[in-house]
């Protein structure tokens, strides 16, 4: 038994939930958001509330259970609250900065990186060095934050690279004289 999964998920006052030909559609002050609906699982919208059941007792019923659930729950945070990543870029000469639908990077390349924004993600550079990125698909905006990571990973020995808000960076010693 899932203990995530048995949680039924909460519909706040302004959202509106709907289940039509196998996708849920999601309604809030934000915008609105779809989830295609598994098989192998049943969902239920029952006044202030959604339900999620295994439709059988398969094994692939149970594995699939919590994270479909927990895949609705996002849904209805995305669309009432939305989700934001943080990125710190730490290098002598490293900065970021938006302009419009285009993130400029300045990574130590011998050319600038434009990271062209994908609709529904915005992007909001608050000094040079902090990139905030905000939108209501939690796996939306997570892919966002990975791609720009992935043009400077950070390195071990200095520190040096784009990384998340809070993330610890393993630093090894360097070389012994």
């Amino acid at each position: 038994m899932s203990r995530i999964g048995k949680k039924p998920v909460a519909i706040p006052a302004g959202v509106s939930a709907n289940i039509a030909d196998g996708v849920l559609s999601v309604k809030g002050p934000k915008g609105a958001l779809t989830l295609t609906l598994r098989d192998e699982i049943s969902y239920a919208v029952d006044g202030d509330t959604i339900l999620v059941k295994p439709a059988n007792d398969t094994k692939q019923a149970r594995a699939f259970w919590g994270m479909q659930r927990t895949l609705v729950s996002n849904l209805i945070t995305g669309v009432t609250e939305g989700y934001t990543k943080t990125l710190q870029i730490t290098g002598v000469g490293y900065r970021a900065t938006a302009q419009g639908k285009v993130l400029k990077l300045q990574l130590g390349y011998s050319h600038d990186v434009n990271f062209d924004v994908p609709e529904g993600i915005e992007i909001k550079t608050p000094d040079n060095t902090t990139v905030l990125i905000s939108g209501i698909d939690k796996q939306k905006v997570g892919q966002v934050a990975a791609e720009i990571r992935r043009w400077r990973k950070p390195e071990p020995y200095k520190g040096k690279g784009i990384k998340y808000a809070g993330e610890f960076i393993f630093r090894k010693e360097g070389k012994k004289k």
